[in-house]
């Protein structure tokens, strides 16, 4: 499965393009964030994927989970989001 990186500064339009095609080719994907900006962005783009590929008659599930990520040899708590199609 894929793994989108979302920041804070991610622009939810471009994360939501790549989920959506994420979704259509692989049928699932993995977004992981760091921080309340970054969970922000990332729902939003799971939001506006939602639109890009419901007229292709694919609904989303999101399942949210903790995950530990190794950043610069530190190891942070990220939330991850795994979205699939139903």
């Amino acid at each position: 499965m894929e793994v989108l990186k979302v920041a804070a500064k991610s622009n939810p339009n471009s994360v939501a393009g790549a989920l959506a095609n994420t979704i259509r080719e692989q049928g699932g994907a993995e977004l992981q964030a760091i921080g309340a900006g970054a969970l922000n962005q990332a729902i939003k783009a799971i939001i506006i994927a939602r639109g890009y590929v419901a007229p292709s008659g694919i609904d989303l599930v999101c399942i949210p989970a903790f995950t530990d990520i190794d950043i610069n040899g530190e190891e942070r708590t990220a939330i991850k989001l795994i979205v699939q199609s139903k």
